[in-house]
């Protein structure tokens, strides 16, 4: 059933676009109309976006958003379609066209939201050991930085394994520090050819780095 349906789409859809392009006063495509051509659509192009052919689901959808263009569905699904597969940029304009046709989409802007997030963090990233990065283009990225981090949370703005990545590297280099500035004070309390161990220091070998710091 569904097959033969999705047969006679580009024919409905031509129709569509043909009866919307001789419109004058009213649009002569029903709501009725529109709202099933859109069901069928989303559900072809969800199936071609599931089957990696995404540039086919979005020239579906753009050729349902060309018969009805006052509508926002088509491009929130698009916006959908080109998020999922990580096409952060294109999931930007298609948000946009969507909230053009309607302000108070929650979809269309959590899209453009999470997307604009995306692009930005790529991009401080990719800036981030770039020595020439200075002046107003510095400035931008720490403003940018600093409002990721009050709207989120500090620990939100790098994936949780690289954060753990990153804590675990400081906790080897701090305690290295440690150990490194605990035998540079041994060897400047021993003087020259004196082997033995500091006043009030145990003869012993405890094997703790830090007791001498206690």
């Amino acid at each position: 059933m569904l097959a033969s349906k999705w047969s006679s789409l580009p024919m409905i859809l031509v129709a569509m676009a043909v009866l919307s392009g001789c419109a004058t006063t009213e649009p002569l495509v029903s709501k009725d109309q529109f709202l099933e051509l859109m069901t069928l659509s989303s559900q072809k192009a969800d199936l071609l976006a599931d089957s990696g052919k995404k540039e086919e689901a979005i020239n579906l959808l753009t050729d349902v958003a060309r018969a009805k263009p006052d509508r926002k569905e088509p491009w929130v699904h698009m916006a959908k379609i080109h998020f999922d597969a990580k096409n952060y940029s294109q999931a930007i304009v298609s948000s946009e066209e969507a909230l053009q046709r309607d302000r108070a989409d929650q979809v269309a802007k959590s899209i453009r939201a999470v997307s604009g997030l995306r692009v930005a963090a790529q991009s401080l990233t990719e800036l981030r050991n770039d020595v020439d990065l200075k002046g107003g283009a510095r400035a931008d990225a720490t403003d940018l930085a600093m409002v990721m981090r009050e709207i989120l949370g500090e620990d939100v703005l790098v994936p949780p394994a690289e954060l753990e990545a990153r804590k675990k590297r400081e906790a080897v280099a701090a305690r290295k520090k440690a150990i490194a500035r605990a035998k540079a004070r041994t060897q400047s309390a021993t003087p020259p050819g004196d082997t033995s161990p500091p006043k009030g220091q145990a003869t012993a070998t405890t094997g703790n780095p830090f007791g001498m710091l206690k």
